[in-house]
């Protein structure tokens, strides 16, 4: 997972059956709104107020079934390059919001993985 300023990206394992993605991210949006600092809040349009929206949050979320372990490290790198290709980090370990320093306790990735010339795959592609 990496939380950045507008957006986040994680990785999911529902229980076997279940697919409610919609009732989660509303359980998960409503309550870091409930609890963030009243400055992350823009106020909202009008048709954001006549749906009791913040304007913390957008509207849709895209969603990705993993398909092999393939797709899972092309994700995990994404997500946790994220805040070095938005310029919020020199080096995927230096993002605090993220699971980085996790994957790195686990074996997943070197300490230094991820700095800012750090390329990804052989064509730089990511799980996006």
């Amino acid at each position: 997972m990496s939380l950045l300023p507008e957006h986040l990206h994680c990785l999911w394992t529902l229980p076997p059956g279940d697919h409610d993605f919609p009732t989660r991210w509303n359980l998960i949006k409503g309550h870091f709104t409930r609890h963030c600092p009243p400055d992350f809040k823009t106020p909202p349009d009008a048709a954001r107020t006549r749906k009791r929206e913040q304007a913390v949050w957008q509207r849709r979320y895209w969603e990705h079934r993993i398909r092999d372990e393939a797709d899972f490290a092309r994700h995990c790198n994404y997500i946790h390059y994220n805040p070095v290709k938005h310029g919020l980090a020199q080096r995927a370990g230096d993002w605090p919001w993220s699971t980085f320093r996790r994957f790195v306790a686990q074996g997943v990735y070197a300490p230094d993985w991820g700095d800012a010339v750090w390329t990804g795959s052989p064509n730089g592609e990511f799980g996006e």
